[in-house]
Parts: structure tokens; sequence; C-alpha cells
């Protein structure tokens, strides 16, 4: 039997379907990098010797552990050991810089880290304890190889992600197990899950869509392949890594499927080796969903998602099929249908759903629903609500922010953001948080974020500023200052010194007007 006949009633934690693996198929291989290859057995051994590690040193349910290490191996053991404890981990881009670092630290309240010993300089520990997954290994390598006992119940902490904050400040998402679990399943029976896929993980593992590549692999018995990161940015390289490590199963932000779409286009080449290519993009043409399909096999299948961090990753998939090829080539792939864990709404200001066909906020319930951000009890009343729609019981909903319409077969259209959130390279943004960090800057008055879209294959964010001083030399300042305070997916690609800002005819500024000027980036 390939997978267990489980349900979220049967399942307490996410590890339990890894560890079913490592009982049950030991010798499958589990993880591959660098050419070297773990077991389930093996990964499951390593994991255990730290959790029971872990949990000598006080770590229990619901107590956050931080995770920062360079792509490896250890991304994977640290955070089944954390989980396995019975903590949630939490995790730190190396690349992120110190003021946002402990921004998260600070914020979470967190009292231990596991990394590795060449990143501990860089780190702005205080008052941390740290495990070095390198140098500190003889501390855990004698504690039992066994699964530790599990005493976590199914709403447990899973992680604490932090994404982008309208604030300024990024904002810690809290997912359950039951969460995970939930979306897994889902997965499990749209996506037909099975031990002989072999899943490409490309994806920082700060983003949820990292916690997808290891719940799709890991918990159906199959493989993963972590792909140095220097193969993203180079098509040829991509494609040639996924040949030669038998890729059949890859998620791709839009950036890096346009750019090895195009190479496979160019070189003849194609993509008959994969059975299921996924997209997570909501400005994705359908001109250039079919004519990525062209490229692909009869058995492969192309499936456009939609999800948030705050409902768990996935809530919608769309896959072409007779019903939608009215729809025009120019238009954006639907968003598609909930999966089954999932339930979308479209609502009206007054929360009332709005009829087929009009355009209203999409809200999404259901079994994803995350526990809500950290210790930001105002912004969970206002994204997190409890409503009852159309007389039923109060359903938990996430207010999106984002516009979507039904169409005729009952898939839904994305329509964009109602505020100020963008999504680029897969990658939610809040516009604001760039902004109030440019604003941080002496000499600037004010500014404006936009993403500009002239070059559909290569959207940038674009800054337009209003100076007090000479434009060279802010500008110059400026980039440093904001490389020394803002991860690198949030520095604009061009900056642009206005003597004012354009204005709507109600006196609002006019970010279509800037949003559609033609901009040359080099």
């Amino acid at each position: 039997m390939e997978f267990p006949l489980l349900s979220p009633t049967t399942i307490r934690t996410i590890h339990q379907l890894v560890e079913y693996q490592a009982n049950y198929h030991p010798n499958r291989p589990a993880l591959e990098f660098d050419d070297e290859i773990l077991t389930y057995e093996v990964l499951n051994a390593k994991a255990n010797k730290l959790a029971h590690f872990l949990i000598n040193r006080g770590i229990k349910a619901e107590k956050i552990v931080a995770i920062s290490v360079k792509r490896s191996f250890n991304m994977m053991i640290g955070i089944l050991a954390i989980w396995k404890a019975g903590g949630a981990y939490l995790p730190i881009d190396p690349e992120y810089p110190t003021h946002r670092i402990e921004y998260i630290f600070e914020d979470s309240s967190v009292q231990l880290l596991l990394t590795e010993q060449l990143l501990l300089e860089n780190l702005p520990l205080g008052a941390i304890k740290t495990i070095c997954l390198d140098s500190d290994e003889s501390c855990f390598k004698l504690f039992p190889q066994e699964n530790p006992s599990c005493f976590l119940t199914t709403d447990n902490l899973a992680y604490l992600l932090y994404t982008s904050g309208s604030t300024g400040n990024p904002k810690g998402v809290m997912v359950s197990h039951a969460n995970l679990i939930a979306t897994y399943l889902s997965w499990h029976e749209i996506y037909n899950l099975t031990s002989k896929d072999s899943h490409l993980q490309m994806a920082s593992f700060s983003f949820d869509v990292f916690a997808g590549d290891l719940l799709r692999a890991l918990c159906s018995g199959a493989k993963l392949v972590l792909c140095p990161k220097i193969n993203l940015l180079r098509p040829e390289k991509l494609y040639n890594f996924m040949v030669a490590k038998d890729i059949n199963c890859a998620e791709f932000v839009p950036t890096i499927l346009r750019r090895l779409a195009s190479y496979v286009k160019e070189k003849n080449k194609e993509f008959g080796f994969m059975r299921l290519l996924l997209c997570g993009s909501d400005s994705w043409t359908l001109d250039e969903y079919r004519k990525l399909k062209q490229f692909c096999g009869h058995e492969t299948r192309v499936i456009n998602s939609y999800g948030l961090t705050e409902a768990t990753i996935d809530s919608t998939w769309f896959e072409e099929d007779e019903s939608s090829l009215t729809l025009s080539p120019q238009q954006y792939v639907p968003i598609g249908k909930p999966f089954p864990h999932a339930q979308v709404f479209l609502l009206d200001e007054d929360f009332h759903e709005v009829a087929k066909e009009e355009i209203g906020e999409i809200y999404i319930g259901g079994l994803g629903i995350a526990r809500g951000y950290y210790n930001k009890p105002e912004l969970n009343q206002e994204r997190f609500i409890t409503h009852s729609l159309n007389g039923s019981r109060p359903v938990k909903l996430y207010k999106t922010g984002d516009q979507g319409q039904f169409l005729a077969d009952g898939s839904m259209r994305f329509l964009g953001r109602k505020d100020n959130q963008i999504k680029l390279r897969g990658i939610r943004i809040e516009l604001s948080e760039i902004e109030c960090a440019i604003n941080a800057f002496p000499s600037v008055k004010e500014n404006i974020v936009v993403l500009n879209e002239q070059e559909s294959s290569h959207p940038r964010l674009v800054a337009y500023i209003i100076a007090e001083q000479g434009a060279t030399e802010l500008l110059t300042e400026l980039r440093h200052f904001l490389i020394e305070n803002l991860p690198g997916y949030l520095i604009p690609a061009a900056f642009f010194i206005l003597d004012i800002l354009p204005l709507t005819p109600n006196g609002k500024i006019d970010r279509e007007n800037l949003k559609n000027r033609h901009v040359i980036l080099h």
C-alpha cells in the first residue's frame, strides 16, 4: 500500500507521516543534495537524535525554535527534529539583513536557534542560545535514534513564518499541524501523489512554498531533491539538473518558469518527463499557460495554484479543461476552484455574497486557516474574522484583500489587490513596508513604490521619490541603506526622482499612472 488510509482525525502531527515512511519504507531515498542521498531511515534517525537533545533542552509543545542554515540536509533534519520534540520552527534566511533578523528575534521572543558555525558571526544573537548543527553534532549524536513519544495535538503550532508587513515590519503567521495535515491531504488527493515521484525543491525555506515542497514529497514517501541556488537563475543548468535527477514534480514561481519555458522553446527541448508542473501565480496569462503545455507530454499536468501564508500555502487550483477553452488568451489564468480542505467566498463590503460574475473580495475559510498573527490581536480581529454566511453557523474566514470574480464554470479569476499588496516572483509583498524603509532615509520627503509590468515577463519594483538633495548622491546612499535594512527581494530595481507625485482627480496619488510609465531597467 502506497499510503495509509488516514484522515485529519487519525493524524495528530505532520511528522507522523514521515515516521510512517521511515517505518514501512526505510530504504527509499528521502533527500538528495550534491549527489548525496539520505534514506527515510537515516533521515528519521538523524532527526530523532536531535529531537531527543532538544527535548532534553526543554523544547515542548508551543515552544518556538528558530532555524537559520544554508541549503543542505540540515534544513530538513532541523525542522523534523523541532517537530518531533514538540516545538514549532521559525525559519530565518541567513541572507536577511541584520535589522530584519533582529526584529524577528525580538518580536517572536525566541530563545533557541539552530544554525551553523559559519553563520554565527553574522547573526544578532543577543541572549539567544544556539546549537550549531555541524560543530555541535557531538552533543546530540549519542542520543536515541528511536522516535520520541508524541504528546502533541493537531492544534499545536507547527511553524511561525514572518511575511511582509504593511506597518514597515514583517508579521509572524502561526500555522498548526492541523492546517498542514489538511492541506497535504488535499494535495495528495488532487495531485495523486505517490512514492514514485521525484520532487524539486527550489524555494527559500523562509517562505511557505518550501513547506509545500517538504510535505508533498516526504509525507508521500517520495524523493525531495534540493536544487543548488545557482541553478535557479540559469535556465540551461536548471533544465539539465531536472533531467539528470529524474525530476517529475516541481512548483515554480512565474519568473523562473518563464525563463525555463523560453529556454525549452529556443533549444527545441520538452517537458515530457514531468508529471506535475505547478505554478503559484495570479498573473500568468492563458497564452503563456497554453504555450507551456505545448512542450509537455500527454501525461503532464500543468496546474496554477493560489494561496496565502495565512491560509496555509494553497487554497485553490486550476487545470484547463473543455469548460475553460472559451477564455481569452490575454486573460490571466484563473485561480480555479477550492481544494477539498478549503472554502472560498466572494463578499461585498457588507459581507454578503456577490452574484455570479460580479466582483467581490476573496475570503478563505476551511481547515487551512492559520491560528492568526503572532502577538497582533488588533490585526487578527481585522483579518481573521468570524462570520455567519446566509444564516449558517459562524465560520472563521481570512480576509485576503484580493478581488475576484466567479466564472460561468464556477472557477474564480483573480482581479488584483484592494490595498497595497502585490505578488512578485511568487512572494506576496506589502509595498508599504518598502515605502516605510525608504521614508526612514534622510532627505527623502515622500515616495511611492509600484510594480511595473510593462515587460510582462520581467515585472520589477520601481520607486518614485521626492527628495531634498541631489539625485546622484541620494540614490547611491539610499541603495546601500536599503541593502542593510531589507531583504534583496524587497529592494526596487529602479529609482526615479520626481518633483511631484501625480494625483488622481480626487487628490489621491495616481499609482496607475506610475505603474504604466515606460521604464527602461538596466
